[in-house]
């Protein structure tokens, strides 16, 4: 019995985790943000880029950000996308260091795509 409730409360932590992940991320505003033309900055090396990406992202990975952060436009709005949303959170805040305002961690970018598309079906 207390293994179950073991397993039950480590279920729930995780659900309640992914949630918050959810909504700080595809469900906090990042459709509207992309309609409004915000930039998809994919941080995954140019490798994993070449195997999938969203559809006019722009590619700068994360081992290269520091030098290359010069080729973006600090008046524009960057979601910063990965493979699982660890690096591009790394870089969000590389890019809030270095002066830019309106950066946003969009997580993965699979998941990105897909809610992003998800969204084009519902309007």
């Amino acid at each position: 019995m207390k293994n179950i409730l073991i397993f039950l409360g480590i279920i729930l932590v995780i659900y309640v985790v992914y949630r918050i992940y959810k909504y700080q991320t595809l469900d906090n505003g990042l459709y509207q943000l992309i309609k409004n033309g915000a930039v998809i900055l994919d941080v995954r090396t140019e490798k994993e880029y070449a195997t999938g990406h969203i559809a006019g992202s722009q590619n700068i990975s994360l081992g290269t950000i520091r030098e290359r952060y010069v080729e973006l436009d600090p008046d524009k709005t960057y979601i910063t996308v990965c493979s699982h949303g660890l690096k591009s959170v790394k870089v969000e805040n590389i890019l809030k260091e270095k002066g830019f305002k309106k950066v946003y961690n969009g997580g993965a970018w699979s998941d990105l795509q897909k809610s992003f598309k998800l969204k084009i079906f519902e309007n």
